[in-house]
């Protein structure tokens, strides 16, 4: 399985780092553990790979300077670089002092959520999300069946593996308790800890309230708090935030937490097979997973009004108008209220339904508000050409 994931080149991706280090010396390639960095990483052609892991590789970049001496003008990779002691002096010697050496380093957190990044090279780096695999990856992958995709999961290892993981699923959560939650944040109360993060898997989705997982996890509402922002920060969970101009009729305040992938969620609810109600949420995290890799953002919204009205998703750029999304598994399931309703407060925006039937785009009209009904990949295209996706 590793030689074929070494052999899989993911083209998206691919391209999005060579972008990145033409931009900036420093590229900080993120996401979560077993998302394929590595792979990525080793992908490229013509670079020089150092795994921080390894105490020796560690001991090369005691004096980062005599290091970088060795690598003028090539591209180097530091994978896992959090495993070293100071692992922001290195890339900001290397911003500021070898401009032509190109440096990717990987990390599963966002850059200075632990404590060990003392320097957060603002101005100074490019930065890249490696989400779990999208639509792109799937036809690198030689496999587009999405029934195959939400019991397995978009970890890549997971994805190839013939029967559903379900022991790697627990392993992958016991080492991200052991390798990135204690070596980047030291938190106690393990149990407690990982209870929290199951509760979020199985009501994924759901709106959140953390009185609510206080009790269960035998902690308090501020541990619940603390816990969700560095699940957040080491991108396990995605926290959806209301859209809102304070109008009083809005939902201004409760956000919606989405579990980083379909398969730990599935695992998580003890979904073996799935049923026909079962594919409008994993297509609706689906289509989320793939926002985020198109966008590189975290400015994603959900709208939801006091009438109990609710809008999936909505894109909004500074000084631009929202862009709302609706996530269908089939097309005929779409019912225009909750989107006339929406519009009845931002009457000007794109309306997006994404089905995964809908093989060629169409529009229809609803009272005075139009919607464009499209397949993933027409999704993708119209927000390139309606710059709602960030140039960045």
């Amino acid at each position: 399985m590793l030689i074929w994931l070494h052999m899989v080149h993911r083209h998206f991706w691919i391209d999005r780092v060579k972008k990145g280090l033409k931009e900036r010396s420093v590229l900080w390639l993120s996401g979560v553990r077993r998302a394929g960095k590595t792979m990525l990483c080793k992908s490229l052609p013509k670079i020089e790979y150092f795994d921080c892991e390894l105490p020796r590789v560690r001991r090369m970049m005691d004096d980062p300077q005599f290091f970088l001496d060795d690598f003028k003008g090539r591209t180097i990779v530091l994978d896992e670089i959090h495993r070293l002691d100071n692992p922001s002096e290195i890339l900001k010697i290397a911003a500021d002092h070898y401009p032509d050496t190109k440096v990717l380093a990987t990390g599963s957190s966002t850059l200075g959520a632990s404590a060990k990044f003392k320097d957060t090279l603002s101005g100074r780096k490019y930065e890249l999300w490696l989400t779990p695999m999208i639509s792109a990856d799937l036809a690198d992958f030689g496999n587009t069946n999405l029934t195959h995709y939400f019991l397995h999961g978009g970890l890549p290892p997971f994805f190839l593996a013939e029967r559903v993981p379900e022991r790697d699923f627990q392993e992958w959560m016991d080492a991200y308790w052991a390798k990135d939650i204690q070596e980047m944040f030291r938190l106690e109360r393990r149990h407690s800890f990982l209870k929290f993060a199951e509760l979020l898997m199985v009501q994924s989705g759901g709106i959140f309230e953390a009185t609510a997982f206080a009790r269960p996890c035998e902690v308090s509402r501020a541990t619940i708090a603390n816990y969700l922002a560095v699940l957040e920060a080491t991108f396990v969970v995605h926290v959806i935030r209301p859209f809102s101009s304070h109008r009083p009729i809005e939902i201004i305040s409760a956000p919606k937490v989405y579990a980083f992938d379909v398969g730990f969620m599935c695992y998580y609810r003890g979904w073996h097979e799935l049923r026909n109600d079962d594919f409008g949420t994993l297509w609706e995290h689906f289509v989320l997973n793939e926002i985020h890799a198109q966008t590189q953002s975290h400015r994603i919204f959900y709208w939801r009004d006091k009438r109990g009205h609710e809008v999936d998703f909505v894109l909004a750029r500074r000084k631009s108008e929202p862009t709302a999304i609706e996530c269908k598994w089939s097309a005929s399931d779409f019912d225009a209220t909750n989107l006339k309703a929406f519009r009845r407060q931002y009457p000007k925006g794109n309306n997006f339904v994404v089905a995964s039937d809908v093989q060629r785009a169409f529009s229809r009209q609803y009272d005075n508000v139009q919607v464009r009904f499209v397949g993933l990949r027409d999704l993708v295209k119209e927000m390139h050409d309606s710059s709602v996706i960030i140039k960045s």
